[in-house]
């Protein structure tokens, strides 16, 4: 991982929330990142200390952050976080579009008609 940080211009984080994964980006991570990195974090807030991450903002280290989740929840709004400019969030909503919508809805009314006319449904969860 260390080569891979060491590297990149831009860091999009994708890993499962786990034990091993928390606080996987803290100030040794980031000190091996290249200046000026990007740094998105849609996976899960707790892989990312924010403590660590609000010095490396400041600082110029990280460029700038995009997230849809936070290490903690709900937010602290008066974490110092928010107070900068490259630090940009919006809640974990990323796949909600008008597009998305009229799919979504499209495909539940197909399942309900398919369900009413006594057939299985597409996706069962068994």
């Amino acid at each position: 991982m260390d080569e891979v940080i060491s590297q990149s211009d831009i860091i999009s984080i994708h890993v499962p929330c786990t034990p091993e994964t928390r606080g996987l980006i803290n100030k040794d991570t980031i000190s091996k990142m290249k200046d000026g990195v990007y740094l998105i974090n849609t996976a899960c807030g707790p892989i990312v200390k924010e403590d660590d991450l609000y010095e490396a903002l400041k600082s110029g280290k990280i460029t700038a952050h995009g997230t849809d989740v936070f290490e903690k929840e709900p937010v602290d709004l008066n974490h110092p976080l928010f107070s900068l400019d490259n630090y940009i969030c919006t809640p974990h909503t990323a796949a909600e579009s008008y597009e998305n919508y009229a799919l979504t809805g499209a495909a539940t009314a197909r399942q309900v008609v398919a369900m009413l006319k006594g057939e299985a449904p597409e996706h069962q969860l068994v």
